[in-house]
């Protein structure tokens, strides 16, 4: 009867240890994948925001969708100006001569190395598209480009996304977006800086 009672005791211990365990790796595991996935996430998001740079040089404007955005870096130009001393006039400091010359827009997206045919897509998103607004407002009564490109966090996390992983981490919140960019000013920021 003393064996028998000891040997529950044991296996007892074993499983209270096992769920000890189990519950301090899995908000470390958690925590981990999340920062893994943000980090994927937010340079992507880098990426679009150098696009949309890039786009605004050639067009004035923002992309107001992902197809837009990469015909016109396939096929665009983008203006490159430069001002000289004018050398008929060399005396005068004001006197200065503008040059245009143009640029290939896949240039720029080359050296930026941005992959344009992945860029919509929301890494560990299994397919999903980022979400994206460019318009024109008026801000201080001048009408201003403005864009917002966003995903929320259950887009990516899998299914981590379950809103029981609050728990683990009080800021954690599935329905969340990260985003740079915003729909009611001017600023091409990102939430995450």
């Amino acid at each position: 009867m003393k064996r028998l009672i000891g040997l529950l005791l044991v296996i007892g211990i074993i499983i209270l240890g096992i769920l000890l365990i189990n519950s301090i790796k899995e908000p470390i595991l958690f925590n981990n994948i999340k920062a893994k996935r943000e980090i994927a996430v937010i340079q992507r998001l880098k990426d679009i925001r150098t696009a949309q740079e890039v786009y605004r040089d050639v067009t004035g404007l923002f992309a107001p969708s992902f197809d837009t955005l990469v015909s016109v870096l396939r096929t665009g130009k983008v203006p490159v100006i430069s001002a000289t001393q004018d050398p008929n006039n060399p005396d005068d400091p004001d006197a200065i001569l503008h040059d245009t010359t143009y640029h290939d827009a896949m240039e720029v997206v080359k050296s930026k190395q941005l992959i344009l045919d992945s860029l919509q897509y929301i890494p560990y998103g299994n397919g999903k598209s980022f979400t994206i607004f460019a318009d024109t407002i008026d801000y201080q009564k001048t009408k201003v480009p403005v864009v917002e490109v966003s995903a929320k966090y259950k887009d990516f996390m899998g299914k981590y996304a379950d809103p029981k992983y609050a728990k683990t981490n009080s800021n954690f919140d599935p329905d969340a977006v990260i985003k740079f960019g915003d729909r009611n000013k001017p600023s091409t920021s990102g939430n995450w800086e």
